[in-house]
């Protein structure tokens, strides 16, 4: 039976096995970004801090392009999906930050529960047919490596937890919204 905190964040498992740790983990993390922008209009997910363009709306978009980057193309050498197949990545490499500000909230969380929604099935898909150390059938990085599916949960833990500390400053400013 998975336990939720006051914020309906699932509780990491106090004494699973390695997988569902990490599996666990991911899931809280996702959870404390989908708080940090829940119930923000349109206006809340364009503000910035400081000199920072950082936005919630970018925050949703850039993840919905990292779960399918890490999950789809990488892990599962699948094609990228859309809005981010159709992006002028070269004209704009923050294309997925900058152009939150033309999608309203609804289509942000919708954007980035489609991508949450597809990770969840790859890492399904790998767990049962390999496991932790799967290796993507991509090419190796340049210096010969390949990350393996434990690699990569753990570098989504790690990218979800430093973006929603910004994003734990952004709702400050948007409404005064605080919490761990």
């Amino acid at each position: 039976m998975e336990t939720t905190d006051d914020r309906r964040r699932p509780e990491p498992p106090l004494a699973g096995d390695e997988t569902a740790t990490l599996v666990g983990f991911l899931a809280y993390q996702r959870a404390t970004l989908a708080w940090k922008c829940g119930g923000v209009d349109a206006a809340g997910m364009r503000t910035t801090v400081g000199v920072s363009d950082v936005t919630l709306g970018g925050l949703l978009k850039h993840m919905a392009k990292v779960e399918d980057d890490w999950f789809c193309r990488w892990l599962l050498g699948r094609p990228r999906q859309a809005p981010f197949d159709a992006a002028d990545w070269a004209a704009d490499p923050d294309w997925d930050w900058h152009s939150a500000a033309d999608d309203s909230p609804e289509e942000l969380f919708a954007l980035w529960q489609a991508a949450v929604d597809r990770s969840v099935a790859a890492v399904a898909e790998v767990l049962a047919d390999g496991g932790l150390g799967h290796r993507p059938p991509r090419d190796a990085w340049p210096d010969g490596g390949t990350p393996s599916l434990r690699w990569l949960l753990v570098h989504m833990i790690e990218e979800y937890a430093r973006h929603n500390g910004h994003a734990d400053l952004i709702r400050e400013a948007v409404d005064g919204e605080t919490g761990e």
